[in-house]
């Protein structure tokens, strides 16, 4: 019983375009394949060959330093999003 069921093949172009609308969705601008909110960097991502290769800022900064992270399947890419809403959310209780 090893061909339960396979989940679909990843398609990183369209896992990036969901993305993408999932970052604009939390008031994220892109500029370049970098996202902002109130012009400082918060997450980078593009597809390269089969996989998203995506970064999330350590701290809110003009020049960040970046946590890289790739992105191979559509788990991944929830987790990443579910974390950059955390991180989002932890910053902004900050800022007020």
């Amino acid at each position: 019983m090893d061909d339960f069921f396979a989940p679909p093949p990843f398609k990183p172009a369209e896992a990036l375009q969901r993305l993408q609308r999932d970052l604009k969705a939390l008031g994220l601008t892109e500029r370049a394949g970098v996202y902002e909110r109130r012009g400082t960097p918060w997450v980078k991502a593009a597809v390269t060959d089969t996989v998203i290769d995506a970064a999330l800022a350590k701290a809110p900064a003009r020049s960040p330093q970046w946590q890289a992270r790739t992105l191979n399947d559509s788990a991944q890419v929830r987790d990443f999003l579910a974390a950059v809403k955390q991180h989002l959310a932890r910053h902004e209780d900050r800022d007020e």
